[in-house]
């Protein structure tokens, strides 16, 4: 099974797993992934979820484009990554991928199972591996972020992010109601603690810490109470906000090996 016949099916095309399937790409995978109808993104300038709203996304030179399911058997797959719209996940069946990744970050299982494909591997908690897929890919920074486990589980989630500059839960802001969403900064953008950076409604979404506006939501769109709008980064570098993150690529990296490490099983067999 040579690597350019192999078709990787990627769930999700937020950040993280925009840098699975950008990783995939260059090293010479078919790759398509898929995404919900109005993907809540907020890293969006490193997402390929943000196709399904402009027709295509560009991350760090590399072109996700939406495509429609007929027209994957004449996708130039060396030139652009196909984003496709499919909550429900009709494509796996449809496609028959060599490899399935579950790069959604639900932090729990919903509905990925090891028979789904040859492959099945999926990024963060929720999953145990001989289980529900082949692989796992630790998501959680530390000391085993990006590690392929073929055996058990990730770390289970903590429901707090990542300290940055000792920064944990300031850094993020979610919706405490339902609405639409109206941002009122851009991203890249600096601010200072307590600007206002959105609202819904009349209810004002102001920043915890000050930094760079490292992500935030598409206005327009309806959330719920609990939804993440917005992050910020007290390092204040704007690159940071154009480039795929560490952790997203140290979980690309751990993809990659646990497709080519079960890609060697499967040849010795």
């Amino acid at each position: 099974m040579d690597i350019t016949d192999t078709l990787v099916l990627v769930r999700g095309a937020g950040d993280t797993a925009t840098a699975v399937g950008k990783r995939l790409f260059l090293a010479g995978f078919r790759v398509v992934m898929t995404e919900l109808p109005e993907p809540l993104c907020i890293r969006r300038t490193v997402s390929f979820a943000e196709a399904v709203y402009d027709g295509k996304a560009l991350v760090e030179g590399i072109e996700g484009r939406l495509a429609q399911f007929g027209e994957l058997s004449r996708w130039p797959f060396e030139q652009a990554i196909p984003i496709i719209v499919d909550a429900e996940g009709n494509s796996i069946r449809a496609l028959r991928p060599d490899v399935l990744i579950d790069a959604r970050i639900l932090k729990k299982n919903v509905d990925t199972r090891i028979d789904q494909a040859p492959m099945v591997g999926a990024l963060g908690p929720g999953y145990t591996a001989g289980l529900d897929c082949h692989f796992v890919v630790e998501t959680k920074r530390g000391h085993n972020l990006g590690r392929a486990i073929y055996q058990g589980s990730a770390e289970p989630d903590t429901g707090k992010p990542a300290p940055v500059m000792g920064y944990s839960n300031e850094r993020t802001l979610y919706a405490d109601q339902y609405g639409a969403f109206e941002a009122l900064a851009n991203i890249g953008q600096a601010v200072r603690e307590g600007v206002v950076i959105g609202r819904i409604g009349e209810t004002m979404l102001v920043s915890r810490v000050s930094g760079t506006v490292r992500g935030i939501l598409r206005s327009g769109l309806k959330v719920q109470k609990g939804t993440k709008l917005a992050d910020i980064d007290p390092r204040t570098c704007p690159e940071f906000c154009y480039t795929i993150s560490d952790r997203s690529n140290a979980a690309a990296g751990g993809v990659l090996e646990g497709i080519l490490a079960l890609r060697r099983r499967l040849l010795q067999r």
